[in-house]
């Protein structure tokens, strides 16, 4: 680096980094790592000043080599604290699964769903199953984004009512597996 792209990156340094420090903070959660990130984010760029294209933008660069930094960092910290052990955790037993009853509900959500009106269920499919924000669900469906709100709240409720009574597969369900009846 020359004396003239030194004196740059010194301009550059001195004007932003405050700014680049509240960003590494909020990735970190910690003043002194976030100093941490920042100073290791500056020196990358430092070695890469002279080779940086667009000088009126050096501040995107830097900011993504901070996201990346802390990236890496979170990689090699979460790796030091996996434990090993003979058990696998939150695993059912064989012997305590049943998966009856999983079917069974999965088949009545599923009964639900089919009852709810087309756009009703639409609005379900797309939020729900698809993740998709009310903008593009308001326009996938072509109506406006207060529309794709109240749906939502009616095949909620729809849904809350239909699950909570007791259905016929349910009471199936009980009979048929032997619960519910006494001998």
């Amino acid at each position: 680096m020359n004396a003239d792209e030194e004196r740059e990156f010194r301009e550059f340094v001195a004007a932003r980094s405050r700014s680049l420090l509240h960003t590494a903070y909020l990735l970190t959660g910690d003043w002194e790592q976030g100093r941490d990130l920042l100073q290791t984010a500056l020196a990358s760029t430092a070695r890469r000043w002279s080779q940086l294209r667009d000088r009126q933008q050096p501040e995107i660069y830097v900011r993504r080599a901070i996201y990346h930094a802390q990236v890496d960092r979170f990689r090699l910290l979460s790796w030091g604290r996996e434990m090993v052990t003979d058990t696998l955790p939150d695993q059912p037993s064989a012997q305590g699964a049943d998966w009856a009853d999983t079917v069974v509900q999965r088949q009545d959500i599923m009964a639900a769903l089919r009852r709810l009106p087309k756009r009703q269920r639409a609005v379900i499919v797309l939020r729900y199953f698809e993740d998709r924000p009310d903008t593009e669900i308001a326009a996938i469906l072509g109506v406006a984004q207060g529309t794709v709100r109240s749906q939502t709240h009616k095949a909620l409720a729809s849904l809350r009512n239909s699950l909570a009574e007791p259905g016929p597969s349910a009471a199936s369900s009980s009979t048929a597996s032997g619960r519910g009846v006494i001998a």
